[in-house]
């Protein structure tokens, strides 16, 4: 127990120290890094500035000398177009000697009158840019400098001007515009991003092409009103980065900003952020401030690996140490195993010769030739004999004759590898009084460099064979009792068979019954059905006798072939009753939905339109099919709709509503009615047989209990429920099935 608390507490106290070297290589490698960072920063910096300041100064000089050009101020003090034509070829000339975006010239106005775009589509000849801030700083008579993007070519340009003078006096302004993309393109490091900002914070050169025209912080509405009535960026939006935290570092800042730019509900939601190391540098003489972002990526890896080097380290000195104790403790241990290891062993020998002697299996060695060498206490005890007297007889005069065989066998046959060492046998052995008794043998092969030698295990197992005559005893009658037991199991069986087809017959009984009292329902408004064509029959066959007496063949004809037409249209109002009468075959086919329509119709029609019932079926129906028996589907619809129908009697709006809806390999038909509904406490004995809410003499409440046993045996379900808006709802749930391949090849 205190061995395992020391090991508890040396292993706190290492994991202390590992945690106190890591913290101290983390800070001591970051603040490092970060100073590195910070020194290699500043010298791209200033880099960047002395290249961006030498690409200034090669153009800050040449509006002053253009300025002197006799051909620009003769333009200026006597305008023309042979003299604007000489002027534009000598600025296009001298733009694409200097290599600038665009040189112009303006009059006092700020109307351009020449310019070295002259001939193109977007020419600067004849615009007005009196408002720009060049213009001003020229005519009070000194250089201009100013960035901005250009409102008729909108690209970025860093604007040089300067004021023609005659005699002392301004005669108007020369602009020479240069691009400055190529100064972004020539850096290139990837770990680090450089920003040009205006006086006002605006980014108008970056390497980040997203950071263009954007802020380092939101500006002040008056300041942000200002810069976009000069339309010096545009239409940009001049929204300002996502900075999230600033930290003062030594000369710089230390930077966190959001990559992506999106916030929700005032919190980063899966918004990647980064930090940077800022350094900022003024540039007065040419208006703007020079920025530079360097990643702590860099700053990070290099902690990250040497937090690991020293973890590394010191886990290489802590498992050195713990070897150098392990292999010392090893040393230990093993002179001390070398002791024990001797003082066991005498004592196993004591051990071994006690087991033998007190061990409750008998053990008998035996030499090569068969003949007992030893005998144990438990040997003696078993047989009857004592070691002194039983010693240097054969083995086998202890097994009985019909066994002996078998042990002289194993005992005579040299010792090889297809031999097997040890042979185990139930024998019967025979004790010194001469009775017999079952005993387990283990004859093991005991082989030195000399002879084979034999050792003999014996178990007494008498206890064992009668427990295994009473067992094979018990498993006898417990097979006659499950013998016995099956039998009656078959004979409950067969009845129960015998009692299930006999209730197949009844609920097939039942349903024929119910069509029949369908059909008797049905008889009243099939044989006001057939009423009238028999009338008209009888009126047509005395008029055709008439005409064949005149001798009106032709009319005779006609009146046959109405009475053909009679006769077909009584064919189809007897035709549902025959159908709805006969017997099901039972067997679950593909069913039409619209079938089952048709069907049903066929037979309410009549007393639907003599209640005046609105009935809406779905659409398609031709293309919806289910899995069940077609008749028997129909006489549940039949019987849905005929107490649909009871349900409303009375009612001033009688409509049954009828749905379908899909669910997966499901289908569900729905019956709406608009009567009263059902009341609640009732809904769960609506399919109970003989309950009913009708009238007396209207039904035996037998249709709902058997329409419900139908769906069932079709592997469906019907159930009922109230409507929120008023009404019962019998839904009807059956296996859904795809149509047919003829179906989907007409659709």
């Amino acid at each position: 127990m205190i061995r395992t608390r020391l090991r508890l507490l040396w292993a706190l106290l290492l994991t202390v120290i590992f945690i106190l070297v890591i913290y101290q290589t983390v800070a001591i490698s970051r603040a490092r890094a970060v100073d590195d960072l910070q020194r290699s920063a500043s010298a791209d910096l200033n880099r960047y500035i002395l290249s961006l300041q030498q690409e200034l100064d090669r153009y800050k000089d040449l509006p002053k000398l253009l300025s002197t050009h006799s051909e620009l101020v003769n333009l200026l003090l006597l305008p023309g177009s042979e003299g604007i034509h000489g002027a534009n070829l000598y600025l296009e000339k001298v733009n694409d000697t200097i290599g600038a975006s665009d040189t112009y010239l303006m009059d006092i106005q700020g109307n351009t009158l020449a310019a070295s775009n002259w001939s193109k589509p977007q020419t600067f000849v004849g615009r007005n840019f009196s408002f720009r801030p060049y213009f001003r700083d020229a005519m009070e008579g000194r250089s201009g400098r100013y960035f901005a993007l250009g409102t008729t070519s909108k690209k970025r340009g860093y604007f040089f001007s300067y004021p023609v003078e005659y005699r002392g006096t301004i005669l108007g302004v020369i602009v020479v515009k240069i691009d400055l993309n190529d100064i972004e393109t020539d850096w290139n490091d990837p770990l680090t991003d450089i920003l040009v900002t205006d006086e006002d914070g605006v980014i108008f050169i970056s390497t980040r092409a997203e950071w263009k025209f954007r802020t380092l912080k939101p500006l002040p509405q008056e300041d942000l009103q200002r810069i976009i009535s000069s339309l010096r960026y545009g239409d940009h939006q001049l929204t300002s980065l996502s900075i999230v935290e600033r930290k003062k570092f030594q000369d710089s800042e230390l930077v966190t900003l959001i990559e992506g730019d999106t916030i929700a509900n005032g919190a980063l939601d899966g918004i990647e952020t980064r930090q940077y190391l800022q350094q900022t540098r003024a540039v007065p003489e040419a208006g703007f401030n020079v920025s530079i972002l360097a990643d702590l990526k860099p700053v990070d890896k290099r902690v990250l690996s040497n937090a690991l080097l020293a973890g590394f380290i010191y886990s290489a000195l802590v498992f050195l140490v713990l070897l150098l104790l392990a292999r010392r403790r090893i040393a230990r241990e093993r002179a001390r195993f070398k002791l024990q290891q001797t003082r066991a062993l005498e004592r196993s020998e004591a051990r071994v010769r006690a087991i033998i002697d007190n061990t409750h299996a008998g053990l008998i060695t035996l030499d090569a030739h068969g003949l007992i060498e030893s005998f144990n206490p438990t040997a003696e005890k078993l047989f009857g004999y004592r070691s002194d007297v039983i010693v240097g007889e054969y083995f086998s005069k202890l097994i009985g004759y019909q066994d002996r065989a078998v042990c002289w066998q194993h005992i005579s046959q040299e010792s090889g590898a297809r031999q097997p060492n040890e042979l185990m046998v139930e024998v019967s052995s025979v004790r010194a009084d001469g009775s017999q008794f079952p005993v387990e043998l283990i004859i093991g092969r005991m082989s030195d460099s000399s002879v084979n030698r034999f050792v003999v295990t014996i178990h007494d197992i008498t206890e064992r064979k009668e427990n295994e005559e009473q067992l094979r005893e018990a498993r006898d009658q417990l097979e006659q009792r499950v013998s016995e037991r099956t039998e009656d199991l078959t004979r409950a069986n067969e009845r129960l068979l015998q009692e299930v087809e006999e209730h197949k017959h009844t609920q097939n009984e039942l349903i024929q019954t119910a069509k029949l009292a369908v059909i008797g329902q049905m008889s009243a408004g099939i044989n006001h059905e057939l009423n009238q064509p028999l009338t008209a029959i009888r009126s047509y066959a005395d008029n055709a006798l008439s005409f064949l007496k005149l001798g009106k063949v032709e009319k005779v004809s006609s009146n046959l072939h109405e009475i053909s037409g009679l006769t077909v249209r009584m064919a189809k109002i007897i035709a549902p009753l025959k159908e709805f009468s006969r017997k099901t075959s039972g067997q679950a086919t593909l069913v039409s939905l619209k079938a089952v329509r048709d069907g049903a119709m066929s037979i309410m029609y009549g007393r639907l339109d003599r209640e005046n019932v609105k009935i809406e079926w779905p659409d398609k129906l031709d293309q919806i099919f289910v899995l069940g028996d077609m008749l028997r589907l129909e006489q549940v619809v039949v019987n849905l709709i005929s107490n649909a129908l009871q349900a409303m009697e009375g009612g001033t709006e009688k409509w049954i509503e009828i749905s379908i809806q899909r669910q997966h390999d499901r289908l569900n038909l729905c019956f709406r009615d608009h009567g009263p509904g059902i009341p609640q406490s009732e809904l769960g004995k609506v399919f109970e047989p003989f309950y009913t809410t009708k009238k007396a003499g209207q039904g035996l409440g037998l249709g709902l209990s058997i329409s419900h046993r139908i769906i069932e045996s079709m592997d469906g379900e019907l159930s009922v429920s109230n409507h929120s808006m008023g009404g019962a709802v019998f839904t009807i749930n059956l296996p859904a099935a795809d149509a047919p391949a003829s179906v989907v090849g007409l659709e």
